[in-house]
């Protein structure tokens, strides 16, 4: 028999798409969206249940279709409309608890796939140019999103050596952009004017939605051939920018602040809802975080389609023009770099040709 497949978070744009993409594969013979609100999208042939996976009742639906594969993507940094913050992360961390406790007592799962996040490095001035899977943060995550996918995996981990038979995938993406991403940093993207630590310009790596559903899919397949696709992998475009390039690409003005009143500004965007300026988003828009996608590539198998300035093209694209033209911006930008500084002429001074 084909695979019976179990999709949490399908309500989200994300998990709605890796459902209708997972069932085309000819080893997948059933596939369950499962959600605690119904998604406004199709799910094509899929079976859709609405269920709250805080709940118990997780262990009963995994039962009655005899799931041998879990795909955990209730893992996130944003509320569903009309959701909290506490609601999110119950469902991230509680929820989770709830669907590994199930899985746990489950003879048919055999496969269990984790959507996680390079937030669980954290970030901090003394952190390494660039993380592998291996690394240890130097400063753990005190809060928010970042802080429920230390805890998740911790849980994880946790499953997996007590249920040793079944095989365990988790994917720590970096941040995920394109035309329907929904994140806290693409909500910060999308400000007019984007706030912006003064004196630091943070690398950032993107990985594209459209990638995202790939590796997922790459991540699901056949347990038979589990050990071929088991384990903890980071999973990123190619290459970094600086948040200064993605504020000239999208054409946003930015307005360099000292960190105090960066604080203070998050917490009244927080207070009107228009995005997530918690500590760890600050700490990311200060420090960057670089990661490695060697074992990605050698373990996993898998090579993106985009690049990270390809992502963010695709993201810029959706999001449409801002403030100025990001051409203009780039052009002004370039001949303020080319001015000479001060004094710079009589320190070098200009020998003519005898």
């Amino acid at each position: 028999m084909g695979k019976v497949v179990l999709v949490t978070g399908v309500a989200r744009q994300l998990g709605g798409r890796f459902v209708r993409r997972i069932q085309r594969d000819p080893g997948v013979d059933r596939v369950i969206g499962l959600d605690a609100v119904p998604p406004e999208h199709s799910l094509g042939a899929a079976e859709f249940l609405q269920a709250d996976i805080r709940q118990p009742t997780i262990a009963r639906v995994l039962a009655e279709y005899a799931v041998d594969t879990v795909v955990h993507m209730d893992v996130t940094g944003t509320a569903l409309a009309g959701g909290s913050r506490t609601s999110v992360k119950e469902t991230n961390v509680i929820g989770t608890m709830q669907l590994l406790g199930a899985c746990q007592k489950s003879p048919t799962v055999r496969r269990l796939v984790v959507k996680s996040s390079t937030n669980v490095y954290g970030s901090a001035p003394r952190d390494p140019a660039v993380f592998t899977e291996t690394t240890s943060p130097k400063s753990l995550p005190s809060g928010g999103f970042a802080k429920d996918t230390v805890e998740v995996e911790g849980y994880v981990r946790g499953f997996a050596r007590r249920r040793p038979d079944v095989a365990v995938c988790v994917l720590r993406f970096a941040n995920i952009l394109g035309p329907t991403a929904d994140s806290p940093l693409a909500e910060y993207l999308s400000l007019p004017v984007l706030p912006t630590v003064l004196g630091y310009d943070p690398r950032l790596q993107f990985v594209h939605e459209d990638d995202v559903i790939d590796v997922l899919r790459i991540a699901s397949q056949d347990p038979a051939r589990a050990t071929l696709n088991s384990g903890t992998f980071n999973i990123a475009g190619d290459g970094v920018l600086l948040l200064s390039q993605c504020a000239r690409r999208l054409g946003r003005p930015t307005v360099p602040v000292l960190l105090p009143a960066v604080t203070w500004a998050g917490a009244a965007l927080r207070t009107v809802g228009l995005t997530d300026f918690s500590p760890e988003q600050l700490r990311l828009l200060t420090h960057g975080r670089v990661v490695s996608t060697k074992e990605m590539r050698e373990t996993l198998g898998f090579r993106p389609k985009y690049t990270t300035a390809q992502a963010f093209t695709d993201f810029v694209r959706g999001r449409g023009p801002g403030l100025l033209p990001p051409e203009a911006l780039s052009r002004a930008v370039d001949r303020i770099a080319a001015l000479p500084l001060p004094g710079a002429a009589a320190k070098h001074p200009t020998h003519s040709a005898d």
